[in-house]
Formats: C-alpha cells, structure tokens, sequence
C-alpha cells in the first residue's frame, strides 16, 4: 500500500475534509506579507490553486516563532509541497492551516525545466519518485494555464488614482523610513504621475506655510532621494507598522484609499488594505516596466503625463531647445556640486510668498524679491526670483493691476473668484541651481528662476 504520507489531495476534495490533515501539491498564486501575529508568532498567508481548482484558489496559513521559517517564494508559480496541513473553516471560507510542530512544507521552481531540488525546506520534505510524477504533472498543467496578480482584478495606475476612493494598485516599494512616535512611511512607485491636485485659494492669501516641500517631518538624506528614479511620482504612504523587508519589492495592494495632505497625495492603509508580494517575472509587473522604459525613451516624455500634448503658453524660456529636466534631477544630479548648474523643467506653481503683488518689490531697493514653491509630480523646491530676473520675468515694472493680471493665470486663478480653489497650469521655468557655502554644497544648496518670461 502507497504512503499515505505521499497522497496528495486535490483542492477541491480537500476542502471537504474540515478538520483533518491532509497533503497538498499547488501552484503558488499569491503571497502575503509576513506580519506579527497576536501571540509571539509571525503568520503570513500565500494563495494556491491546482487543476481541480484552476478558477480560484484557496489559502493557506502559516504560524512560526521567526520570519525566517516561514515560507519565501521566489515567484508566483512556484511550486509548494505541503505535509499534514489542518482543513479549517472561518467565516464560511475553507482554508488550510500549517501546523508549527506537525507539519512540512517545501518549496520548488514553476518551471517545466526545473529541476526536483526544493529550494526552501521546513522539516524534511523527501522528493521521491511519485513526488517528482505529480510535480511533472502539474508543471505541465501550469504551462497551458498561466496567470497573472492582476486576473480578475482592476489595478490602477498612479497615474489614474483619484481623491477618497478605494484602489488596487500595483508598485514598487523604494524605501521604508521610521518616523517615531508615528510610525513608518513606505514609499511607492510605478513609474507613472499622480494627476495633479487643486489648491486652496483662501489657504493660499495666508502664506505659504501650510504648503511643505514634503509629507515627511525632516528631508530625506540625499543618499535615498538619489535612490528613487527621476521620473514618475514616488508616494509617501503612512503605515504602523514596518514593510522593511519589502523594499525594492513590487507588491500589489488591495483596497487602498489616497488622500490629498497640503496638495501633496498620501496613501492611506485601511484595516481592509492588503499587501501582496509579486515577482518580477509576474506579466503585470513587466507591463509597469515597459511603460516606465517608454518614458525614458524621449525627452519629452519626461514631461508631465498632465501637461500633454505641451505645457501651456504663458510662460517661454531662452533655451527652447535645452532638454527638460524633471524636479527630481535637479535635487540629485550628479554632476553637481559646481557652483552653478542650470535646468529647463515643467512645473506648477504651488505658493507665491508674498501672496499680494503689491509686495513682490522691496520697500528699499524697488527690486523683486519673491519666493515660489514649485512641484512636479517628482518632487517640489523652493525658488527665487529676484532683481534682473524677476524684471525680465515681469517684463520690466507693469501696474499692479496688470501684474495681478498675470500672476493670475500662473497660480491658476479663475476670473470667477467666487470659486474656493485654483488649478495651477503646467508652465516652462529654467531654474538655476547653487550653493552658498563650498563647505556644505548640499546643504547650503538654493534654487532661483531665470532666463523666463510670463507672457500673461
């Protein structure tokens, strides 16, 4: 008589035997976070399907006392040998439990090459010749079936995401920073722009104080932002607890819900949010890829995907034939620290400081003085406008009717006051980058508007 050790169940004849241990054999289709559990333990959970069930999959539970026994997959598709797992119910919905003392699983290739070699073992898992037949098997099965993380399932892009709706979302997590006493900020990439956001006009008349350069309460060391890609929106998420050992991991995140924090997008984790693991192979994630790698292709895809077809006319520059430059490139470019460098880049205006024309002039010298925060869907800066600049931006000293006029049109203001919000065009601004200090080039780094005109 054959091992019963050995017999594999199939899914769908597993599901009927709630509350004894059975032996599986599927094909790994989804792979959950490890987290803490409420004991001592971390638990994660991975999705699994075979051919008796290839229209849906079912989960399987694992408890250990340390991350490092719980199952790693290295992509979906893989394959899990699973030993005297426990058929439980919960909420109406039939699982499988890995007991922690009792039972086994192992770990193979999806590949029809692969060899029978497990490349993660928890107890001993023997690869016998039956074994390797049903494998075989399955391998085959997996070559007419494949799938994808995305079947069945709408995943956004960044770059469609809207305020206070519920998401599914496919990225990249670049970084993971603790924030005491808050928690931690995941940081998320895709490789596309979140649209833009509207701006509070009252909010706006008080100053631009309720306007930060980002969500985090310090900035980024250099070191991380060089990190992140120059081109596409890199989101702050906050989360309570750590994704560490997810970074540089595409995931894919259900029921996820964006808000709008000082014109700046947050993500925001619900307790409904899940966070899955993705391979690299997985079709969803090459498809990000390609998008990303046709953005770099062009200079002009370096625009905004909000400015398209061209960034509007009221503002023109002296180099119309200089390359674009995104915000992101002008705080981590490498070929900096000179004392200048110059950029030609496509942003809006998020703040004037001063918000009143009547105060774009100093009292004592009669030149301008004024200070803009500037976004891209990369990143925001501070910068100047001052003396020469500023008049060849203004063309010259107009009234201050005509140049409230002007900054109007820039800062996104309808003729209609009535209305509470402004929606900031895209415009061209070259941007001159440098230090006051050679002792501290980054730290001591400024940026200031030249070599622009507002046309109005």
């Amino acid at each position: 008589m054959e091992n019963p050790n050995y017999v594999f169940l199939p899914l769908k004849d597993a599901m009927a035997c709630i509350n004894l241990r059975v032996n599986l054999l599927a094909v790994v289709v989804e792979i959950g976070t490890p987290t803490p559990s409420k004991g001592r333990d971390y638990v994660c959970t991975l999705k699994v399907m075979d051919p008796s069930f290839d229209n849906d999959s079912i989960s399987v539970t694992f408890y250990s006392e340390s991350k490092t026994k719980l199952p790693t997959v290295k992509s979906l598709g893989d394959i899990v040998i699973l030993k005297r797992v426990v058929m439980r119910v919960h909420k109406n919905e039939v699982y499988a439990l890995f007991d922690k003392k009792l039972s086994a699983f192992a770990l193979l290739g999806g590949e029809s090459t692969g060899s029978f070699l497990p490349y993660q073992i928890c107890f001993e898992v023997a690869i016998d010749d039956h074994m390797q037949t049903c494998i075989g098997q399955l391998r085959t099965w997996l070559i007419g079936h494949p799938f994808s993380a995305g079947v069945n399932v709408n995943f956004l892009l960044l770059r469609d995401i809207k305020t206070g709706q519920y998401v599914n979302i496919v990225c990249k997590i670049l970084h993971v920073l603790e924030i005491p006493l808050v928690g931690w900020i995941v940081y998320l990439w895709d490789g596309t722009d979140c649209p833009p956001i509207k701006f509070c006009i009252e909010c706006d008349a008080e100053g631009d104080t309720l306007h930060p350069l980002e969500l985090e309460p310090l900035p980024l060391p250099r070191s991380i932002l060089c990190s992140f890609p120059s081109i596409g929106t890199v989101l702050r998420v906050i989360v309570t607890k750590s994704y560490e050992g997810l970074k540089g991991q595409w995931v894919k995140i259900r029921n996820f819900i964006c808000q709008a924090q000082s014109g700046l997008w947050r993500g925001v984790m619900m307790p409904c949010t899940e966070v899955l693991l993705l391979s690299n192979k997985d079709q969803i994630v090459r498809e990000r890829k390609r998008l990303y790698r046709e953005r770099l292709s062009s200079n002009l895809n370096r625009l905004p995907l909000s400015s398209f077809p061209w960034p509007s006319r009221i503002t023109e520059t002296d180099h119309s034939r200089a390359r674009f430059s995104t915000l992101m490139d002008v705080l981590t470019d490498k070929e900096v620290p000179v004392v200048t460098f110059k950029y030609k880049c496509v942003v809006r205006v998020v703040t004037t400081h001063p918000w009143q024309v009547e105060d774009f002039r100093s009292p004592v010298t009669g030149k301008y003085r004024i200070r803009f925060t500037l976004e891209d869907p990369t990143a925001r800066i501070r910068a100047g406008l001052f003396d020469d600049d500023g008049e060849k931006f203004f063309g010259g000293y107009p009234a201050n009717d005509v140049l409230r006029s002007k900054m109007n049109k820039l800062n996104g203001i309808s003729d209609d006051h009535e209305l509470a919000s402004r929606n900031p065009p895209w415009v061209q601004v070259c941007i001159l980058s440098f230090y006051q200090d050679k002792n501290d080039k980054w730290g001591s780094r400024k940026y200031r508007i030249f070599d622009t005109t507002l046309i109005g």
